[in-house]
């Protein structure tokens, strides 16, 4: 009986370790992003209590219940005293600047459609398929100055804020120390806060 279990095993084609991965791989993107959302809503109800927001507001913002959020809150506040992120748009730490580059690509992506070069990789870091490692970042740059070459003035003020972002990044500034928030959190404040000022909001 064990034989024939194997001759019938034996006879299916095997499933290789690269279609398993080839497989996987989408699975496995979607439940990181998942996890790794989660894990950024729980810093951005730090940032928001830090700011002096209620928890009740913060519940209703985050569709969670409020025993929930107090929670978080109080773990937070036993861990320390608070350090309350600058929300000023021209901050100059990697994080703050590659969330304002995502910010003036996602808004061009926006603007043209797949007309623009940089919507896929929007695309891709919206989804969660793609993070802003060094070597993304610099791609999403050459993606961003090619649309701003293409569409000239009609992206006067998406050009003044690359230059800008541009200049921090190419020459670092020296730290000062750590800014406050983790890295996540302060790209995806500068990402909000750069989309906003270039949409006039």
């Amino acid at each position: 009986m064990a034989g024939d279990q194997r001759q019938k095993h034996g006879s299916t084609p095997a499933l290789t370790e690269a279609q398993a991965a080839r497989m996987l791989a989408g699975m496995n993107e979607v439940i990181r992003a998942g996890e790794e959302m989660r894990r950024l809503r729980t810093e951005m109800i730090k940032v928001l209590a830090d700011l002096g927001w209620t928890q009740e507001r913060i519940a209703r913002l985050t569709d969670m219940s409020q025993p929930a959020v107090s929670k978080q809150v109080l773990r937070h506040r036993e861990a320390g005293p608070p350090r309350p992120v600058g929300l000023a748009l021209g901050q100059d730490d990697p994080p703050w600047l590659e969330g304002r580059l995502w910010g003036v690509a996602e808004d061009i992506a926006e603007t043209y459609g797949s007309d623009a070069r940089c919507r896929p990789a929007v695309d891709a870091l919206a989804r969660g398929r793609r993070r802003l490692t060094p070597e993304n970042v610099d791609a999403l740059r050459r993606l961003v100055e090619e649309d701003l070459r293409r569409y000239g003035d009609e992206l006067a003020a998406h050009r003044a804020a690359y230059d800008e972002i541009s200049r921090a990044l190419d020459v670092p500034a020296r730290a000062a120390g750590t800014p406050p928030g983790s890295a996540s959190v302060r790209r995806t404040l500068a990402h909000r806060l750069q989309l906003d000022r270039l949409r006039g909001e």
